[in-house]
């Protein structure tokens, strides 16, 4: 089936990569699993709110079930990426959010990775990841944040804004020092520690998750 005739029966692409001042090294989402309904008619999904901040799955389940995210929140969960628990597949966090009635108002940011079955405005694979220094590391409560995903175009935008400014949000998370919580999963092997700062010191997960033995060497070299 060609483009024409893909786009006349509905199908369209199904993953984004937006990058932004919370992901400068790209993101992911699959932009396919947003709820429609949410999505304008030029299918657009636009969004701006208060970010609640997590550093584990079992928290920020907890806080769904309790009634502690509302419809409009960014969930944020940092420290889940290599570095902090080995990249932990996040998928009760998408579930709990699917069965309730205002789950299709909140979107979640992690730079953990989702399952092929997850759904809902959620974006993964923030690069670089919190620990390794990223500004997703820098968010704060309640610090708003921008999220525009164009499925059409496959083009998209992950953000803290400050007054609707894009740039006064950059300028913040610039000033900040990375948050004094920032914590590795206390149950991350030791093995996975190793192969995590190996893998960062190559580029990261948007490099390729590949060891590069020269810049290791480099990097040692220059310790």
């Amino acid at each position: 089936m060609d483009a024409a005739g893909a786009a006349r029966r509905g199908l369209t692409s199904t993953v984004t990569f937006p990058k932004g001042n919370l992901a400068p090294g790209g993101s992911v989402i699959k932009s396919t699993a947003i709820d429609p309904s949410v999505v304008d008619a030029a299918g657009i999904y636009r969004k701006t709110g208060p970010a609640r901040v997590f550093q584990s799955e079992k928290e920020a389940v907890a806080a769904i079930k309790t009634g502690g995210i509302g419809p409009g929140d960014v969930l944020v969960l940092m420290c889940r990426g290599p570095m902090g628990s080995g990249m932990e597949e996040i998928f009760s966090i998408t579930v709990a959010l699917r069965y309730l009635d205002f789950g299709k108002h909140v979107s979640v940011i992690t730079d953990a990775r989702f399952s092929g079955v997850s759904t809902g405005a959620c974006i993964g694979h923030v690069t670089p990841e919190a620990l390794a220094g990223g500004p997703l590391g820098k968010v704060r409560e309640g610090d708003l944040i921008e999220i525009v995903i164009d499925r059409v175009r496959l083009e998209g935008t992950v953000n803290v804004v400050v007054g609707g400014s894009v740039e006064e949000g950059t300028r913040l998370l610039a000033s900040r020092p990375l948050r004094d919580d920032l914590a590795p999963d206390p149950a991350l092997p030791e093995a996975t520690r190793l192969w995590a700062a190996l893998q960062d010191v190559s580029g990261g997960t948007w490099g390729g998750c590949v060891f590069d033995p020269d810049a290791i060497l480099k990097k040692l070299g220059s310790s």
